[in-house]
């Protein structure tokens, strides 16, 4: 596998590639010395921009400055707004990434956010404002504009009156929340990425939440960092064998072989077309003992195709997991193009067969997530599908045991209308009712997003772009889209997205990393309160956590075993020179809700008991509730850990914690249970407390030198 992926890394080195900046630089020179490099404008501005993926901010600049000073009739290129990101770019690297600290790039910026470095940041204003004269339609220089005062501790008194946008730094309301901290620094997480992928898991059963990521290129190398259970992560990559695992635009975890150790799923490929996204995904073994093992080619889970999306399942009940993987098909007569999803099915002894035809589920589409429950509550996982072509797929499981599993597309029949291109998806209770709605994040790829967002902060609806989307399970079968009636019809435009429970009260709360390619898709990523299963409120700014850079894989969990959710995020976009340093928002803890953990272990379900259903039921303020939950690693882009952390608001007893164990349909009760404590459940009835420390991790905010990148 490693020879394979080096072999490929070459090949991707080309200039067809939309991703291989480096070589496509590359061609750009050997062209400007061939042609005329004095007068070729439009050549010369497309070196510019190479720079900027490359992160050579000044060489970009340069050449902007050289373009904008040729004569009229020489120069038929405005390069005006890309020359203001540069300069923006530049900015953000002395100040956000050379002078790193925990306020860097968060919306909206204010303190330790506020560059020391402002010459890039007066520049981009000064051509901005160039920009607008000629066009004060320019949403998008606008926005620009606005964020560039922001920089420098100038908005909103000093933007000229007639480009402000104002109220961008408004208080998050009635249902604002204390403020997070980025303390991924001071605790040893220093990683400069591109976009990636991340699991948050306890990888070597000691009970603390480690952190492992990716990147998308075959440049990338992923990186482990082990909780050392002192309030430290420790970087063991090199001791895990992960230094040599390249590649990977998302992943997750998994328990294939049914030992009890976490392996890893890679995803390889996504959003490369014409052949340069035929990669192989690996499975990496988790030995037990701090090292993996690619195993993908004895497992029979070799195959060529782009894709950054699957989900773990069993999808036939016989207590080992399968995985539905959705491939990125983009049609036409290229066959290289041309990516059916595939569904590979446990044979118990370390290998899969794959029949995603024969199950009538080989879903050919551009497919952006995929994520599974039992949404009809019949005891079989379902699959829902979302794409970038703007068709979505229900998979109805009609499985009855064995390996003749099938499913049935009822997309139609629930109702599910929606014909948005769209990317991050996930079923998730979030209403407490007990059935499993649908979460879906309409995307754009192509356009620059402040354009949007200045849209929508001058009070203009987004019109379905780039929004959230949420379906609320009718207990029928069927769906209805509550979007407006919930507050989630805002501009979006997630990649990365994770849900959990960042006060406690039971319902869960949303994280989206947002962003696309584009340098100037300079968007906050967002943060939304789930207020008692009846709205959301964006709360991006009281939390502290809407970094402006790309955002990717999302993790919410207990880092600290103190019952308070904290959330790790991925951050880097898909260029080298879009690196960024990744984040870890710790909770400072918002009210004094109690809460349970929950590791589920199955025997006759999967060991990692994936898909079982629990119910905890207590009484707060003279009511009975029930909070539901099922056991996955939440959304399709970032994995949060197995071990199930349920907020129970202001109870002092926990009454009822049901289990329905997946696969088996074993149902188990555990009564009168005291909260604020770590159980173990096995399914044959035995209970454990996990006795964890409760770890302190540093909180200061002083800057930390990054280095330009560490892939």
């Amino acid at each position: 596998m490693a020879d394979l992926l080096q072999q490929l890394k070459k090949r991707n080195y080309n200039p067809q590639n939309i991703f291989s900046s480096d070589a496509r630089l590359a061609a750009c020179d050997s062209l400007l010395k061939v042609d005329s490099p004095n007068y070729d404008v439009q050549l010369l501005a497309k070196k510019a921009l190479l720079e900027l993926q490359e992160g050579h901010e000044q060489q970009a600049v340069d050449i902007y400055s050289k373009i904008s000073k040729l004569p009229r009739y020489m120069n038929p290129v405005n390069v005006m707004p890309d020359q203001a990101v540069a300069f923006m770019r530049l900015g953000e690297r002395a100040n956000c990434m050379l002078g790193h600290n925990g306020s860097s790039c968060i919306f909206p910026i204010k303190g330790a956010g506020i560059h020391q470095v402002q010459t890039g940041s007066q520049q981009a204003i000064a051509t901005l404002e160039n920009v607008l004269k000629s066009n004060a339609r320019d949403l998008q220089s606008r926005w620009l504009l606005n964020i560039a005062y922001m920089t420098l501790g100038r908005y909103p008194t000093q933007v000229p009156a007639q480009y402000l946008i104002p109220n961008l730094n408004a208080d998050d309301g009635a249902y604002k929340v204390k403020p997070f901290t980025d303390v991924a620094a001071n605790v040893g997480i220093n990683l400069n990425s591109r976009a990636g992928g991340s699991i948050a898991d306890d990888f070597d059963g000691d009970g603390y939440i480690d952190i492992i990521t990716s990147g998308m290129d075959l440049q990338d190398h992923m990186h482990y960092f082990h909780n050392n259970g002192d309030g430290t992560f420790s970087d063991r990559t090199a001791k895990s064998g992960l230094q040599d695992v390249v590649g990977g635009l998302n992943i997750e975890q998994t328990d294939y072989n049914n030992d009890g150790h976490p392996d890893i799923f890679v995803m390889r490929g996504g959003w490369l077309r014409d052949g340069f996204g035929n990669q192989p995904s690996s499975l990496l073994k988790n030995n037990g003992n701090g090292t993996f093992t690619d195993v993908t080619i004895a497992a029979g889970l070799k195959f060529m195709h782009p894709t950054q999306t699957a989900v773990w399942a069993d999808f036939n009940n016989d207590g080992w997991l399968d995985v539905f993987i959705g491939m990125e098909s983009h049609g036409g007569t290229n066959p290289n193009n041309n990516h059916p999803s595939a569904l590979y099915m446990n044979n118990h002894d370390g290998t899969f067969s794959e029949m995603a035809q024969k199950a009538h589920c080989g879903i050919n589409d551009f497919v952006k997530g995929v994520t599974s429950a039992d949404y009809n509550n019949d005891g079989w996982p379902d699959i829902f599908v979302s794409t970038m072509s703007g068709r979505k797929y229900l998979l109805k499981n009609k499985c009855k045991g064995g390996k003749n599993v099938d499913f049935e597309d009822v997309t139609e029949k629930a109702g599910i209308n929606i014909t948005q291109n769209t990317f991050t998806t996930w079923f998730y209770d979030y209403n407490n009712d007990g059935w499993p709605d649908i979460l879906i994040g309409s995307y754009n790829f192509t356009t620059t997003l402040g354009y949007y967002a200045a849209l929508e902060a001058l009070g203009t609806p987004v019109a379905d772009n780039g929004n959230i989307f949420l379906f609320k399970n009718n207990r029928d079968g069927t769906f209805t889209n509550v979007t407006l009636d919930v507050g989630l019809n805002k501009a979006v435009f997630s990649m990365g997205g994770n849900f959990g429970d960042i006060d406690n009260d039971g319902y869960p709360d949303i994280y989206f990393g947002t962003g696309n390619p584009d340098f100037g898709s300079l968007i906050p990523n967002k943060l939304f309160r789930n207020i008692g299963g009846k709205k959301f409120a964006d709360v991006t700014s009281s939390s502290r956590t809407g970094n402006l850079q790309k955002g990717h894989g999302v993790a919410f969990a207990d880092f600290r075993n103190n019952g308070l959710q904290d959330i790790f995020i991925e951050m880097g976009g898909a260029y080298i020179g879009d690196a960024y340093p990744s984040a870890l928002y710790l909770n400072p803890g918002q009210n004094n809700n109690n809460w349970i953990g929950l590791k589920l272990i199955g025997k006759k379900s999967n060991r990692s008991a994936i898909g079982s259903r629990i119910k905890v039921t207590f009484i707060e303020n003279g009511l009975q509730k029930s909070v539901f939950k099922d056991v996955n690693s939440g959304g399709s882009f970032g994995s949060s850990p197995l071990r199930q952390e349920i907020g129970i608001g202001q109870a002092g007893i926990i009454d009822d914690i049901e289990i329905r164990w997946a696969g088996s349909g074993t149902v188990q009760h555990l009564q009168k249970i005291k909260p604020n404590q770590f159980l173990e459940i096995t399914e044959d009835g035995k209970v454990a407390p996990l006795n964890l420390k409760i770890l302190k991790f540093n909180t200061s905010t002083r800057p930390m030198s990054m280095p330009m990148a560490d892939m």
